[in-house]
C-alpha cells in the first residue's frame, strides 16, 4: 500500500551535492539533504554507496559524520564539503527521493540499491547482505542473523559488523535486535531512541498495509 504524501509534508530543502574525480577513474559524490530523520548525507562512488549517515541537526555535521565515516573504514577520501559544495534542484536525486518518502513512512526495502562493499571482509559483507534481506516491519537477533551467514555463536561478531555498518536504512541494521528483548546498540544520532523510533514507524505503517 503507498501512503500519500501532501504537499505540506514535502521538504523543501535542496539537495546539496559535490562530486570529485578520482585518480582511479570515476568520482566520489556526496549529497546532504534534510528530511524528517533530520540532515543526511550519502556518498557514492561511480553509482554505489559508500556511506550514509543521518539524524544531525546541521548539514554541517551530517556531512563531517560521512566523512569520518569513510576514513575510520580507509575509504577513498571525499573532497572538502564546506568549500565545494553546490545546489541541486529537489527531485533531481530518486534515491534521495525514496530516502525522504522513507523518513516518512513509506515502506521501502532498498534492495534494488548498489551499495559498495568492497572495503568490508567476506564475512562483514555476508552479515551486510543477509541484514539487507530482513523485510520492513521485521526484526531478526544478533544470534539469528550469525546463523543466516553459517557462524551460529558468532552473534557478538555479527554486533560488530552491525555497529560498524556505514550504510544504515539501506543496509537495516536497525531491525537487528538483542535476543533478550533489547534493542541492542545503534550508532546514529539519538542511539538506541532512533532504533525505537525506525522500529516503531515500520510496524505503524505495516499494520496500515
Amino acid at each position: 500500500m503507498t501512503r500519500l504524501v501532501t504537499g505540506t509534508q514535502k521538504h523543501k530543502l535542496g539537495v546539496v551535492a559535490d562530486t570529485q574525480t578520482l585518480q582511479g577513474g570515476g568520482f566520489v559524490e556526496h549529497l546532504v539533504f534534510e528530511s524528517a530523520l533530520g540532515h543526511t548525507a550519502l556518498a557514492r562512488r561511480n553509482k554505489g554507496v559508500l556511506a550514509l549517515t543521518f539524524g544531525h541537526v546541521s548539514e554541517r555535521d551530517a556531512l563531517n559524520m560521512l566523512v569520518q565515516s569513510l576514513e575510520a573504514d580507509h575509504v577513498e577520501p571525499l573532497p572538502n564539503a564546506s568549500a565545494r559544495t553546490h545546489s541541486v534542484s529537489t527531485g533531481t536525486d530518486p534515491l534521495v527521493d525514496r530516502l525522504r518518502e522513507f523518513a516518512l513512512g513509506q515502506p521501502d526495502n532498498f534492495s534494488d540499491v548498489f551499495v559498495d562493499l568492497s572495503e568490508l571482509t567476506p564475512f562483514q559483507r555476508r552479515v551486510s547482505e543477509a541484514c539487507r534481506a530482513i523485510p520492513w516491519g521485521g526484526t531478526r537477533t544478533y544470534s539469528e542473523l550469525a546463523q543466516a551467514v553459517g557462524r551460529s555463536g558468532a552473534a557478538r561478531a555479527v554486533g560488530s559488523v552491525m555497529s560498524h555498518n556505514r550504510v544504515p536504512l539501506i543496509i537495516p541494521c536497525h531491525r537487528v535486535v538483542a535476543a533478550s528483548g533489547g534493542l541492542g546498540g545503534f550508532s546514529a544520532p539519538q542511539g538506541t531512541a532512533m532504533k525505537q523510533r525506525l522500529l516503531t514507524m515500520e510496524q505503524q505503517a505495516e499494520q496500515i498495509c
